[in-house]
């Protein structure tokens, strides 16, 4: 069976501030996609709690995510949501040994 990683988690910023927030966040995820090896990367503003981001990621290994924290994109994400007064985040990762539909 072919392992993969399963990571599920949120970031939390005043709900004010999403305007400027957004266009970081796509450059971000439009770096993850392309450059990080991931075989997902979804992320959604959950509709019933405004400032709430959920991601949902899909990494074919834990080599692949450990390179992914630490890819050059991830620095300037953090510093912008620290300016823009990041709340709360919360992530964890999930070995996983095969999927199936349900």
């Amino acid at each position: 069976m072919e392992e993969k990683v399963a990571v599920f988690g949120f970031l939390r910023f005043p709900p004010e501030v999403m305007d400027a927030v957004r266009p970081y966040l796509l450059d971000f995820v439009d770096a993850t996609r392309c450059h990080d090896g991931c075989i997902a990367y979804d992320v959604a503003e959950d509709l019933t709690d405004p400032g709430l981001i959920r991601f949902s990621e899909l990494w074919p290994d834990n080599e692949s995510l450990d390179a992914h924290l630490v890819a050059p994109h991830i620095g300037p994400w953090r510093e912008a949501a620290k300016r823009f007064g990041l709340q709360e985040r919360a992530f964890t990762a999930y070995d996983i040994a095969s999927s199936r539909l349900v």
